[in-house]
């Protein structure tokens, strides 16, 4: 079956809207005051380490300028640490806190609960094929796999 440029991004729409639709659930489920965007920006520190202020607003697509208002939100309530940079004292180094970890641990347990529930619905028949469309999207954006990031969230680094 040959599929148009226009039925594959209609798919991927349909789809993104699930999954928002889960993020907003996982992260309101969380009892915290964060913003999908401040999220995003804790996620990036989950998967990628400490990073520089310029390094995660080239992550998360965004203007320096917004990466600092935002950072300082994250600061303000303990989710991140913002500092000197091991490697050079003359960088500013952005880090998650035990707070920040916690919390995406939490938000990412109760996000792949949920889309646990939603998957035991799709055809055992069409799985494989899903499977393989989702992680092609995954690698297409540049996005680790779960399997990448998520042992690391509670192994204690950053902690």
């Amino acid at each position: 079956m040959q599929v148009t440029d226009d039925e594959l991004v209609d798919a991927v729409l349909q789809g993104s809207r699930v999954l928002v639709s889960v993020a907003v659930r996982s992260l309101a489920a969380a009892d915290h005051d964060v913003t999908l965007p401040q999220y995003r920006a804790l996620v990036v520190l989950a998967s990628r380490g400490p990073q520089r202020p310029t390094g995660l607003a080239e992550a998360l697509a965004v203007h320096p300028s917004t990466i600092t208002r935002l950072c300082d939100r994250l600061v303000a309530k303990r989710l991140v640490h913002r500092g000197e940079s091991p490697a050079n004292r003359r960088e500013v180094s952005i880090r998650l806190t035990p707070k920040g970890r916690r919390l995406v641990d939490a938000v990412t347990v109760r996000r792949r609960e949920e889309i646990a529930h939603i998957a035991a619905n799709i055809p055992a028949r069409e799985r494989a094929a899903m499977v393989h469309a989702l992680h092609a999207l995954g690698d297409a954006a540049g996005e680790p796999a779960d399997t990448a990031w998520f042992r690391g969230l509670t192994d204690g680094a950053d902690a």
